[in-house]
């Protein structure tokens, strides 16, 4: 590995999965994981095998791509067992990988006090589980749990417990600052002391936000001979997240001169960390550095003129370069490079078409303020652009639906909920009328819809609705919010997403349903 080459890390699967008000569903990992691995992330943690039935589903069924590792994470035997007969670390090193990532201590205070083991016991548990491993997998990383605590409490028992993690056989030494509270000027001399007894070049770090350094810890860390950054997309994580991958990769690529395999893709950062949050249905941070939507929107009367003129006056780097866009809040160019840029990814001819470009422009903002976000629902965008450039016909027009609900007793005196809905709609100038049950208001809505136009187009039944998401917009209006509506869907051949905007949930759902229809009959 050349001085110059970082390994990336993400433990967005598995860390990301502590935040407050995040759970991941299965298929959201597999997303995710997929989007990861397109980028090129060197390793990808996908959780821990054994902890929960999701992520032993997900290691069942992923395995490790071309461009990325694949993860398993877990902790060392525990006291009294030894390491063949302990069901927790078998269960990781059994879960179908050729990597794992397994965290010991290296604080005395935290061996005494959280283990309740001497502090040589802890190191033969250390030892032995990273021996054991070692000899049934290709690559075990130690991960070194708050080492920089354990460090400036009793230095001697920390980098003790990384060596003989080391001369165990471990492929990475990671150093842990687990409760976030180390600060940049303090790397330097320890790092500075693990290099003594560890090789640098199978160095890692892993630090946490608590104090807003995460970032800045992770560059000062690779500037002391670091190779390996672990860390969250988006900072994601318990309390205030992790290393923010995005701003370490933006830094490391575009700022130190540093490779990683990510930096022919690091124009998908933006998309990526969008994309990110729209799957976890959370609402993206507009000033995140790099990728935010604010990140290079200009709206002071003296910037936006010194921009225009040059836009180093007040941009650090050029926007694209990342994947995001240059915003002129007072200008009605905003945006535009980035529109046109899709337009011709779907293959729409705007050639001589200046004036509707700026009418699409200005629609597409006023579909934003209304609450829609196309980051993570391209089928939509597609289908909004398809209806302004072209003659487009739709394939059904909607005249009327009706979506009732009842909760009734059984003669046990259970509740059992019950949904109805009935559709009229044209296809052409034939109208069909159709109703049809469900186990919610918008499975019956979706089957009634599907019982009316499957006469009429047949190719429906191969399309599948495989997630659905609901996001407030207005919480401070109660039950009487604003809300989004994303639905993914399916078909043999793609997956897509769109979606819908209304104060009534069932219309918004009918807004994203009436799309995903007309994207699937448009593609096939």
């Amino acid at each position: 590995m050349s001085n110059k080459e970082i390994k990336i890390y993400d433990s967005t699967l598995r860390d990301g999965a502590q935040t407050k008000g995040i759970n991941f569903s299965l298929d959201d990992k597999i997303k995710i994981f997929n989007a990861l691995c397109d980028i090129g992330v060197d390793y990808i943690e996908g959780g821990w095998p054994g902890a929960n039935p999701t992520d032993d589903k997900f290691f069942k069924m992923m395995k490790s791509s071309k461009k990325s590792k694949l993860v398993a994470f877990g902790m060392m035997r525990k006291k009294g067992k030894s390491s063949k007969n302990d069901p927790g670390l078998n269960a990781v090193l059994n879960s179908g990988v050729s990597s794992v990532c397994l965290v010991g201590k290296s604080w005395d205070f935290h061996v005494k006090n959280a283990l309740n083991v001497k502090l040589s016991e802890n190191l033969d548990m250390i030892s032995e589980s990273i021996d054991y491993a070692s000899e049934r997998l290709d690559e075990v990383m130690f991960d070194a749990e708050h080492f920089f605590d354990g460090f400036k409490a009793n230095p001697n028992y920390s980098l003790e417990s990384i060596q003989r993690a080391y001369e165990s056989g471990a492929t990475w030494i990671i150093l842990c600052d687990t409760n976030g509270g180390t600060l940049p000027f303090e790397l330097e001399y320890i790092i500075g002391e693990v290099k003594k007894i560890i090789p640098e070049n199978i160095l890692g770090v892993h630090f946490h936000n608590d104090t807003d350094n995460a970032t800045y810890n992770s560059l000062e860390s690779v500037r002391n001979g670091v190779k390996q950054v672990q860390g969250t997309f988006n900072g994601l994580g318990e309390r205030c997240g992790n290393a923010n991958l995005v701003n370490v990769v933006g830094n490391l690529v575009l700022k130190m001169g540093y490779k990683c395999k990510l930096k022919g893709k690091i124009k998908k950062l933006t998309s990526l960390s969008r994309f990110i949050d729209e799957t976890l249905n959370r609402q993206p941070s507009r000033n995140l550095p790099f990728v935010g939507s604010s990140a290079f929107a200009h709206k002071g009367g003296l910037h936006i003129s010194a921009v225009e003129k040059d836009p180093k006056c007040y941009e650090h780097i050029d926007p694209l370069s990342i994947g995001n866009e240059r915003s002129l809040v007072v200008s009605n160019q905003s945006g535009k490079s980035n529109v046109v840029n899709k337009l011709k990814k779907f293959k729409i001819e705007i050639n001589g078409k200046e004036k509707k470009i700026l009418e699409f422009l200005d629609l597409v903002k006023k579909q934003e303020f209304l609450g829609y976000a196309y980051d993570g629902a391209e089928a939509s965008f597609e289908l909004l652009a398809r209806r302004k450039f072209h003659k487009f016909k739709e394939f059904y027009s909607l005249e009327s639906f009706k979506v009732s609900d009842a909760k009734r007793k059984d003669p046990s005196g259970e509740f059992h909920p019950s949904s109805e809905a009935k559709v009229k709609i044209f296809v052409g100038k034939k109208s069909f009328n159709s109703e049809s049950a469900g186990n919610g208001p918008i499975h019956a809505l979706d089957n009634a819809l599907r019982k009316a136009l499957t006469k009429y187009y047949p190719k429906l039944k191969g399309l599948n609705l495989v997630d659905y998401k609901v996001r407030i917009l207005t919480p401070q209006d109660g039950t009487k919010a604003l809300v989004r509506v994303r639905i993914e869907s399916s078909n043999n051949f793609h997956t897509w997403s769109t979606i819908g905007v209304s104060y009534n949930v069932v219309d918004a759902s009918y807004i994203a349903l009436h799309d995903s229809i007309t994207y699937h009959l448009l593609k096939s």
